[in-house]
């Protein structure tokens, strides 16, 4: 059993509730969807295809026990779901960095999901599986990538129509370089939302620079 592996690294987590912590990510090649502010692009295509095994002695080199799975989109492999369960018997801190679009289903119940749920603005909205939100545990996050005023206008309405923020955390992230944080801040604090403001902490500390 193999996976398409575009990079592992070991870097500052910049976004969700691990915000800050130090983290070895494994970003799968590889994804289904072409979102207008893809920040990852250049894991669509190329590789290596590495064993579990492989994969899970990379990460063990690094001597951290907090991993995120990352793309790309990982769950288009489906090999991803042995990798998950796998690092989690041998007790990493897992996370899952997924865009809502393929099904969680199956997803080991130790892995805290991190679930994109797509806006308009992203040009991919369509491709949202709304089956994923009743499976959502306490310990998921669900993150909103706005792109501006109206993608929030919808985001809002997404969190009243399904109560998503009953289920677990929600992320609201301004697209890098398009949508203000002070703006979306404003929005926010006027609609007395309770969600979380995310600003990706890597790209304040290095800039679009990938594997960061």
């Amino acid at each position: 059993m193999s996976i398409k592996i575009h990079e592992i690294f070991f870097s500052i987590q910049g976004e969700a509730s691990r915000v800050g912590l130090p983290t070895v990510f494994v970003r799968l090649t590889g994804c289904p969807l072409r979102c207008g502010y893809c920040d990852t692009a250049y894991a669509f295509h190329g590789g290596d295809l590495f064993s579990v095994e492989e994969i899970v002695k990379q990460v063990a080199n690094f001597g951290v026990k907090r991993v995120t799975v990352t793309g790309g989109e990982p769950l288009a492999q489906k090999e991803c779901l042995v990798l998950l369960k796998t690092l989690c018997d041998q007790d990493y801190d897992v996370s899952l960095e997924t865009s809502g679009a393929m099904d969680i289903t199956h997803v080991d119940d130790r892995v805290a999901i991190i679930l994109d749920v797509k806006t308009p603005g992203s040009g991919e909205v369509s491709k949202n599986l709304w089956s994923n939100i009743p499976l959502l545990k306490a310990k998921d996050e669900v993150k909103f990538v706005l792109c501006d005023q109206a993608d929030y206008a919808w985001a809002k309405q997404v969190l009243s129509e399904h109560g998503i923020h009953q289920l677990c955390p929600v992320l609201f992230s301004p697209v890098y370089g398009q949508l203000q944080p002070h703006d979306l801040a404003e929005w926010i604090l006027a609609d007395k939302l309770q969600v979380r403001l995310q600003i990706q902490l890597h790209k304040v500390l290095w800039g679009e620079v990938a594997g960061k």
